[in-house]
């Protein structure tokens, strides 16, 4: 099954790099500063802020889940994670214990109702109790044979 699951999601594996500012492609850093602009504020739109960095839409959406500044990932404590589950008996019940069993404590549960036979569940999780790496505890989860997809949709103070 795990075999399967690389096959028709080859992002399983995915890891995480500190990387200097200096050798990133430029629309990375755009995208980092198109991100600031949203959050601080000074744009009222994402076509606004990429139109001011000279950055295509695109680029953004492409980069915007994937590079982060490194203070927001040593500093934050919340993530929010998406995950895409086989309508199993039991298969949340799973998700929550193997959380709970590497120290993560969920503070929101948000769940779809089940259609042909798969959900959607987004955990807000506070991850300070952490026992070991965010990519243990991502390889972790889509391990799991109830797990077809698990994404970070973002991490927060």
């Amino acid at each position: 099954m795990l075999y399967e699951k690389k096959e028709r999601y080859p992002m399983l594996e995915e890891k995480f790099f500190l990387v200097r500012e200096d050798v990133l492609p430029e629309a990375m850093k755009k995208s980092l500063e198109v991100k600031e602009m949203l959050a601080r504020g000074k744009v009222e739109s994402i076509a606004e802020a990429v139109q001011k960095v000279d950055l295509s839409r695109s680029a953004f959406y492409k980069y915007r889940d994937t590079v982060f500044p490194f203070h927001t990932m040593v500093k934050e404590k919340i993530m929010t994670l998406f995950f895409h589950l086989e309508d199993q008996t039991g298969a949340l019940s799973q998700l929550l214990a193997t959380v709970a069993t590497v120290g993560c404590n969920v503070l929101t549960i948000h769940q779809t109702i089940p259609l042909q036979g798969k959900a959607n569940v987004t955990l807000s999780l506070d991850m300070s109790g952490l026992k070991g790496d965010i990519n243990a505890l991502l390889s972790m989860l889509k391990r799991l044979e109830f797990v077809d997809k698990v994404e970070i949709l973002g991490t927060g103070a």
